[in-house]
């Protein structure tokens, strides 16, 4: 036997001397929490502008390259080719720019529906849109905070309990003299 655990010998006692772990034993539990408070708060994901960009000006150019294709198998001219993809890739982009200019309500906003489930951060932009459409039409200002009428009232009580006690000790001291 190894660390004086068990017996000293199985002989004569009718076991076989294995000694096992006693499984029912409970531990003391930690006494900190097991995760901080401070991180649940829900942070809305941000999307990349710089993919949201990217995107953009790629699906612009797929338009440009459909009409590319187009002309080439009609048996356009290459000069006049070129100028048809500028001219409809200048439209284009005033367009998008006119869009993103326009901000909410420019028409050109095909919110969530419209989304793949890969294009995450044009959903993050979707979502973050409509949050704050729902947060206007509902009046929740900028700066509130989840769950802060409950923290607010659970101040009030301890304050009001917190003056209690002290009214109370007040009136012990002064028959204690």
């Amino acid at each position: 036997m190894s660390s004086n655990v068990g017996l000293s010998t199985p002989r004569g006692s009718g076991t076989s001397g294995y000694v096992q772990r006693n499984l029912s034993s409970l531990r003391p539990r930690d006494t900190f929490a097991p995760y901080p408070t401070s991180e649940l708060k829900h942070r809305q994901r941000q999307p990349n502008a710089e993919i949201l960009e990217h995107d953009r000006l790629r699906q612009i150019e797929v338009q440009v390259f459909d009409l590319r294709d187009k002309l080439e198998d009609e048996g356009v001219d290459e000069d006049e080719i070129e100028e048809q993809t500028e001219a409809l890739r200048r439209k284009l982009l005033d367009d998008a720019d006119a869009d993103e200019a326009g901000g909410e309500g420019g028409g050109g906003d095909r919110g969530k529906r419209g989304l793949k489930v890969h294009q995450v951060h044009e959903l993050a932009k979707a979502k973050i849109e409509e949050s704050e459409r729902l947060r206007k039409a509902l009046g929740i200002r900028d700066d509130y905070e989840e769950g802060s009428y409950w923290k607010r009232g659970e101040e009030r009580l301890r304050d009001g309990l917190a003056a209690e006690a002290k009214k109370d000790d007040g009136g012990a001291r002064k028959e204690r003299y």
